[in-house]
């Protein structure tokens, strides 16, 4: 019976690859499993670890499988001398590729999630949160899209045909490389600005942005666009190099705080102490004042009317209009109740001319 087995060892190169095969999976079943318990054991009190490795579960069993694959059918002699396993070694060396850039981008969504719960910017003082917050996610977008295109390059390269059209396209370059590279301009150009606002940040998540006229919420920065939540729940989508290339709007570039503008229109009669007392009174009886800024002026005047400015601060763009609102009504009812002879008006003197007469009337003209 040994000897039938011997022989069957000796004579038959497939079932010693066979068994080459199953050895190497079971070895690396177990290496798999050792080295996960190490990983979660030495990442205890490392949070970021531990997220990395929950999100590296399932590319991680595949992964040490395959490389374990790969090195058993280069070590083993009779793999040279059956022609099928070149063709089944670049399948696996390939599947080793994009394996392994799936654990890559796995990781650096971990990361990003990790800094997503670390800070949280549904809290009133969220500058911080958020400044970090946009780096993680900008550098992990355009990290993971990288890390794919690089992953994608090195695949294609495993193949020779694709590796050989590759190579002649190049060598013939010309118009066809002038037109990737067109094709490629946007991608790259969004790329870098991406990087850009990562490391500069002109905007952040939950930033107040006047875009195009439209005020918003900077609701999502991915690798290529911006989503800005315009007020009424309309969605902006912008891309990235937009904001490198053209002006803006911040309203909370470095804080949330914002002085707000009422205006009103009123007589020359109308007395202007009881209008700033009013003005105070309102501010201090809205929630939404925080304090700093209460102030009523006259900025400019015409021939019918006082231009009369007022002040008022807020801790947010959000409170801010809703004081602004409450001011103005408040004032409109204040000169409507006390004052309604200052409410602008239209002024007109009517003289009488001696001898003269209306047209189509007698007597004098009015």
């Amino acid at each position: 019976m040994a000897d039938k087995l011997l022989g069957i060892w000796n004579h038959q190169p497939w079932t010693r690859l066979g068994v080459t095969v199953v050895v190497a999976l079971l070895v690396a079943i177990v290496v798999h499993r050792l080295v996960r318990a190490l990983l979660w054991r030495f990442s205890d009190g490392h949070p970021m670890a531990r997220e990395m490795l929950r999100q590296a579960r399932a590319p991680m069993g595949w992964l040490v499988p395959l490389l374990v694959l790969v090195v058993a059918l280069r070590a083993r002699p009779e793999a040279a001398q059956l022609h099928v396993i070149p063709s089944a070694e670049q399948v696996l060396v390939i599947a080793l590729i994009a394996v392994a850039t799936w654990l890559g981008v796995r990781c650096i969504n971990a990361a990003e999630f990790f800094f997503c719960r670390r800070f949280p910017v549904d809290t009133k003082d969220n500058l911080r949160a958020r400044r970090v917050l946009t780096q993680a996610r900008v550098l992990g977008r355009t990290g993971s899209v990288l890390l794919i295109l690089i992953g994608l390059a090195a695949c294609l390269m495993m193949i020779p045909g694709v590796r050989q059209i590759g190579t002649s396209l190049l060598a013939s370059a010309g118009l066809a490389g002038l037109a990737v590279g067109l094709a490629a301009k946007p991608v790259l150009s969004n790329l870098i600005a991406g990087l850009q606002i990562a490391i500069t940040q002109p905007i952040r998540l939950d930033d107040v942005v006047i875009i195009e006229g439209e005020w918003g919420r900077i609701e999502e920065i991915t690798g290529t666009y911006v989503v800005v939540r315009i007020w009424d729940e309309r969605r902006l989508v912008v891309p990235l190099n937009w904001f490198i290339e053209n002006p803006f709007q911040n309203w909370t570039r470095t804080s949330s705080q914002l002085i707000g503008t009422v205006f009103l229109w009123l007589d020359y009669r109308v007395p202007l102490e009881p209008l700033r007392e009013e003005v105070k009174r309102l501010c201090k009886e809205a929630p939404q004042w925080d304090g700093r800024v209460c102030v009523l002026q006259v900025t400019d005047t015409t021939d019918r009317t006082l231009q009369i400015r007022i002040l008022a601060s807020s801790p947010d763009s959000g409170s801010n209009f809703d004081l602004r609102c409450h001011v103005r009504e408040g004032m409109i009812k204040f000169v409507q109740q006390r004052y309604p002879d200052s409410l602008p008006r239209m002024r007109a003197e009517l003289q009488e001319w001696p001898g003269k007469t209306a047209p189509g009337r007698d007597g004098p003209a009015a």
